[in-house]
């Protein structure tokens, strides 16, 4: 008989252990020393995930990307962050690979125009009683909701908490919440209600994969801090797939025909934090953020 267990924070599979995730050697295409087979870099031996009690392959856990995309989408190198006379190598940007396939986004003539001097004013905060104060300044500089998919790619973990109706997903920064409606309940719009800064979300599961199709956000989320952005026509479509108990291959097709010319897609892996006793840890950057966007306002 042939036991499944799913891994928790701090376990790892006992050593010899049998598990849906074994493949013959022949399948394996790289080999070390010993004659043992593993994988290579982003390949995979074939995966069943555990399921849960309604059938369902289960995410629940705290997952978290180890990619450079929240500075930008595309390859990029170091570079010195804002005030280096101040910061010095503290405020260092890391270089790093981007997770757009084919390496480019698709902008329209007008989009990248935008898109560039939106970069030229990520640091430029400008607080007025309209929606003009969205107009320079990253999102994230300003403690804002991260939008999807950016609050997945972002150096925080983030939590996915599963139920037969619905899917929670919590993220560390700036206490960013989702809800996924996964069943077809009749009193759950299928039409945003209203657009939000996380979208409106409904998923469904294609075998093992879950997929989740958000559409209903506000035009002020940005990809990353190089200035990538959207506008109120964004839908996203993510497909998670667990390709082993510590692995969920990410993908995010991103259509808005107001600001690209076609629909393309990003990939990356999402890790399982396996750390003992592991948990979200409370990143409210509201109060880092109060005296650069309302410091002119306070009495001092």
């Amino acid at each position: 008989m042939l036991v499944v267990v799913k891994p928790v924070a701090g376990q790892a599979p006992a050593a010899g252990a049998k598990t849906p995730s074994a493949a013959p050697a022949a399948q394996l295409p790289a080999q070390v020393s010993g004659g043992a087979k593993v994988a290579a870099p982003g390949q995979f031996p074939p995966y069943r995930p555990p399921h849960a009690a309604d059938g369902k392959p289960d995410f629940s856990g705290i997952w978290q990307a180890f990619v450079t995309a929240d500075i930008d989408v595309q390859d990029h190198d170091a570079e010195a962050g804002p005030h280096p006379d101040v910061m010095g190598a503290y405020g260092a940007w890391p270089g790093g690979q981007g997770i757009v396939e084919g390496g480019e986004i698709p902008y329209r003539p007008e989009a990248l125009a935008k898109k560039k001097e939106n970069a030229e004013k990520r640091m430029i905060v400008n607080i007025t009683s309209d929606d003009h104060r969205h107009d320079t300044g990253d999102p994230e500089l300003k403690c804002y909701m991260p939008g999807v998919p950016r609050a997945n790619y972002m150096p925080f973990p983030f939590q996915i908490i599963q139920t037969p109706h619905v899917i929670m997903m919590a993220y560390e920064y700036a206490r960013a919440l989702r809800t996924v409606y996964i069943e077809n309940d009749k009193t759950i719009p299928q039409a945003p209600p209203a657009d939000s800064w996380m979208g409106w979300s409904h998923g469904h599961f294609e075998g093992d994969v879950l997929v989740v199709d958000s559409k209903g956000f506000v035009p002020y989320t940005w990809f990353d801090r190089a200035g990538d952005y959207h506008s109120d026509a964004l839908h996203v479509v993510e497909r998670y797939t667990q390709v082993s108990p510590y692995h969920i291959m990410y993908e995010a097709t991103i259509d808005d025909p107001k600001v690209f010319t076609r629909p393309w897609k990003m990939s990356f892996t999402l890790y399982r934090r396996m750390e003992k006793n592991i948990q979200l840890v409370d990143f409210n950057c509201t109060e880092f953020a109060l005296d650069l966007l309302y410091g002119q306002y306070s009495k001092k």
